[in-house]
């Protein structure tokens, strides 16, 4: 079984940018000039291959990653099709752990964007080698030279043109290649589908010589015998400068950084290009490495020949064919029909059909062979990041790190009979998406979702709906309050009932106090004499336990009290366990209406972190939330801010903190104690409650 591209011939890519920077138009015009497809989807008009999805498809934004196959001048490239939105990131995320190399798309008019640097970040993280492409020279306010200086300034990159435009705006219509001296004209009259190279207009001589000058000079910095050139006078050729390139891109000292305008064709096939001459083939990495037996450090050459090792990096759930698990092969192969070790769960598994994936197309493959990708099918136990290899040599490789859930809802089954199947499709969507989680809220008996953002819910909601045929109800989840006493109350009280044979009978005299804590439940006996024997103090306590559980002011438990216990009687023969239990259990209800009742809220330690010329609206948010700043400092070039918010003024929050910062602001949470809620507040919360019950009821 042999593989059909040699290493050295397999470039693994991934597309990401901000929103709406041309990423998918760039994917399909990338499909079309190579032959994978035969015409030009388009984003707007829904016809895009890549947003193969039906809501990506209708708000004309990429949801998911999509991976697809095409070949370039006898190359095969895996590309992955980045999400833009911040919702998202994590489809950026767990693509740049197993790629090789991303090209960073950037609008032409709004150069580095909110998003740009968040994804910028994720490839520095993971070391991956990058190239940069400035789409839509065609717009209004399009400024090449400009973007170059925001990367540079912006995001730290060693930002270096091997083109530079021919025009812009309403002008733009070609290229100059830094690399190859020459211009490269663009046909207007079949959108840009055929083009022509030329020598550099005139009016270009003195621009292409100042740029190719510090092409050049930034890629002798990595290659002696081009430095020596250079220095010495001689010309340097084509082909020596594109060797210092790859060699420096790969190395991560220099961005190459291309132009154009996919929409209408222009520059795509020497971003094609770019991709095999820059970036980094497999063979061209560092052997993997990963946690062996007892915790050492082991090593996995990207070679056929070595014992296989494997990456799951996505899981989708796919109706046609169930669980498609994407994997990212380090070393050996992976046989369709063979039996594989998931070392991260300690399982043995067996890989079904292998498939290499055109977005939602599919075709049946015999094996993946070291650096290449693909989707398996009968992997049901394997999830996102876990390790495949072989049993007798294992390995676990390192996995990823995702972000924290910052927004939650409760959601509901239209009809109880769907209970069961909202379960096992919120199970399956929750596989899908380690940024997604659902949990059970004990205190309110609600499923509560979570995930990074309102459109992410909202697309998942969709998809519940459209995908598993559920009809649900959404809403804002309930804060978990608590309820507790301000004053010591004393009650007297006592249980009498006699229905003929033998009644029930007891009799306590007990004290609340509140503990200034606020937290917990202590029990305290101080009955002297025999009064109440001493096999009915455990009932007492449990008595008073089971009251607590729903508190007599809005059905929330009760915590931070002290129930001491001083005296009473019983009788003989009517007297049980189950009676000083009842009593205990009414006492405390009727004392607790007596002592001052206190609603609690969760108050959470928010840790906020911002660009500094938004630290001022961001601390403004705070306060219009009840809250109150505990802190502020730095952290490298951005504002950290640290603050005390009530729970309940935090929904949403991720929104409203992205809006005014321009989507650069995040935000963590954690709790941190309960506390009062102010008269006010308390009144509106009890009111909605108390009705609430009532329509229950």
């Amino acid at each position: 079984m042999k593989r059909e591209f040699p290493p050295g011939n397999l470039r693994n890519i991934g597309i990401m940018a901000h929103i709406d920077a041309g990423k998918t138009t760039v994917s399909e015009r990338m499909l079309f000039f190579t032959g994978k497809t035969h015409r030009l989807g388009e984003v707007h008009d829904g016809r895009a291959v890549m947003d193969w999805m039906d809501q990506e498809q209708e708000r004309g934004i990429t949801i998911t990653s999509a991976a697809t196959t095409f070949v370039w001048r006898g190359h095969m490239v895996n590309l992955i099709d980045t999400p833009g939105h911040v919702d998202f990131t994590v489809e950026v995320e767990r693509s740049l752990r197993i790629l090789d190399g991303a090209v960073a798309l950037f609008c032409a008019a709004g150069g580095v964007q909110p998003q740009s640097e968040t994804v910028w970040r994720q490839a520095e993280k993971y070391s991956v080698p990058r190239i940069a492409f400035v789409n839509k020279m065609d717009r209004l306010g399009a400024d090449f030279y400009g973007v170059v200086r925001a990367i540079r300034g912006e995001l730290g990159a060693n930002a270096v043109p091997v083109v530079i435009p021919i025009g812009h705006e309403d002008s733009f219509r070609g290229i100059v290649d830094l690399v190859k001296g020459c211009a490269v004209y663009y046909s207007r009259e079949d959108s840009g589908l055929t083009w022509r190279e030329e020598p550099v207009p005139a009016e270009m001589i003195p621009d292409y010589e100042r740029w190719r000058s510090s092409l050049v000079e930034h890629a002798s910095e990595v290659d002696e015998h081009l430095f020596d050139k250079f220095f010495a006078g001689e010309e340097i050729t084509g082909e020596e400068l594109t060797a210092a390139l790859r060699k420096a891109t790969r190395a991560g000292t220099i961005c190459p950084v291309l132009c154009g305008s996919a929409y209408r064709n222009i520059g795509v096939q020497r971003l094609l290009d770019a991709l095999v001459d820059y970036l980094p083939c497999p063979s061209d990495l560092p052997p993997v490495e990963g946690r062996g037996p007892g915790g050492s450090v082991e090593e996995r050459r990207p070679d056929d020949d070595e014992t296989m090792s494997a990456l799951a990096f996505k899981v989708v759930t796919d109706r046609h064919v169930g669980k498609l698990v994407y994997v990212r092969v380090y070393s050996g192969s992976l046989q369709a029909g063979s039996n594989v070790y998931n070392s991260t769960k300690d399982c043995m598994q067996r890989a079904g059909r292998i498939l290499r994936m055109h977005a939602d197309k599919r075709e049946n493959i015999d094996a993946l062979f070291t650096g290449e990708i693909g989707a398996v099918i009968g992997l049901s136990e394997t999830s996102t990041g876990d390790t495949l290899c072989i049993r007798e040599n294992p390995l676990i490789l390192h996995s990823m790190d995702f972000s924290t859930p910052v927004l939650s809802m409760a959601v509901a089954p239209g009809r109880v009979s769907d209970r069961e199947r909202l379960a096992e499709a919120l199970s399956k969507l929750a596989d899908e998406d380690p940024t997604f989680t659902v949990a059970m809220d004990s205190d309110t008996s609600e499923t509560i979702i979570s995930g990074m953002g309102e459109l992410h819910l909202e697309i998942l909601v969709e998809r519940l709906k459209r995908e598993f045929a559920l009809d649900v109800a959404t809403s804002a989840p309930r804060v978990a309050y608590r309820e507790t006493i301000t004053t010591p109350v004393e009650i007297d009280e006592r249980l009498v009932k006699q229905t003929g044979g033998r009644g029930q009978f007891a009799h306590i005299v007990m004290r609340l106090e509140p503990l200034a804590s606020r937290h917990g439940f202590e029990f305290e006996n101080r009955v002297q004499g025999g009064s109440i024997p001493r096999e009915y103090i455990p009932s007492v306590e449990k008595g008073i336990a089971d009251a607590m559980e729903r508190g007599a002011l809005a059905d929330h438990p009760v915590i931070g009290v002290r129930a001491i216990l001083l005296d009473g009687s019983f009788h003989e023969v009517d007297s049980s366990d189950m009676a000083f239990r009842r009593c205990a259990s009414e006492g405390f209800r009727r004392a607790f209406m007596k002592a001052g009742p206190q609603l609690l809220e969760p108050l959470m330690d928010v840790t906020v972190t911002t660009p500094e010329e938004y630290s001022g609206p961001v601390a403004g948010t705070v306060y219009s939330k009840r809250g109150g700043i505990t802190s502020m400092g730095r952290q490298s070039n951005a504002q950290v801010l640290r603050a005390l918010i009530p729970l309940a003024e935090l929904f949403g929050y991720a929104t409203e903190l992205r809006n005014i910062s321009q989507g650069r602001a995040s935000f963590t949470m954690r709790f941190e104690r309960y506390e009062p809620v102010p008269a006010q507040v308390s009144k509106i919360i009890l009111k909605e409650l108390q009705s609430r019950s009532r329509t229950r009821s």
